[in-house]
């Protein structure tokens, strides 16, 4: 698992002072509130302050005291420290989630891998696919039964009709 995690990119700056607008890629702007530090580019900036703006998170980085400095960063990669946030049980950053394996109990077989989380108003979808095929499952424990991360595999229940070509 990757040390450090894409938590967002810098939309554009905000106001005169250096505050920059992050186009955060969590559940809620609120989630990167919770930090004291943020990565760009491998360096490590001090959250001097951070608060949800509508569906952004405007953030004021020490050592970025202007609109220059703040522009500067434009359209970076805003990562967080693994380390720095213990999630709750049963959730899972999105990186670790793509890419594990998906065996379904109810066909016995592994009906492909996580190709992506979409995230939509009535809950998350794990978009499952193979070189034949792509499903979607919603992340509910009525279908998603166990995940290990540390096997790289989950395992599922679908009901007929939810895998493509069924």
């Amino acid at each position: 698992m990757k040390q450090y995690l894409e938590a967002g990119v810098v939309a554009t700056t905000h106001g005169v002072r250096g505050e920059i607008k992050v186009n955060p890629w969590s559940d809620s702007p609120e989630f990167l509130k919770r930090f004291s530090r943020v990565f760009i580019d491998g360096r490590a900036y001090k959250l001097l302050s951070a608060r949800a703006h509508k569906s952004q998170t405007l953030i004021q980085l020490e050592g970025v005291c202007d609109v220059d400095q703040a522009m500067r960063l434009r359209g970076k990669i805003v990562s967080i420290c693994r380390d720095d946030i213990a999630l709750e049980e049963g959730t899972y950053f999105v990186q670790d989630i793509i890419g594990l394996q998906v065996y379904d109990l109810r066909t016995q077989t592994v009906i492909g891998t996580v190709r992506d989380v979409l995230n939509l108003p009535a809950g998350d979808v794990y978009v499952i696919g193979d070189d034949k095929r792509e499903s979607m499952i919603p992340v509910n424990p009525v279908f998603i039964k166990q995940t290990d991360l540390e096997k790289g595999i989950i395992t599922v229940e679908t009901i007929k009709g939810m895998l493509e070509n069924e």
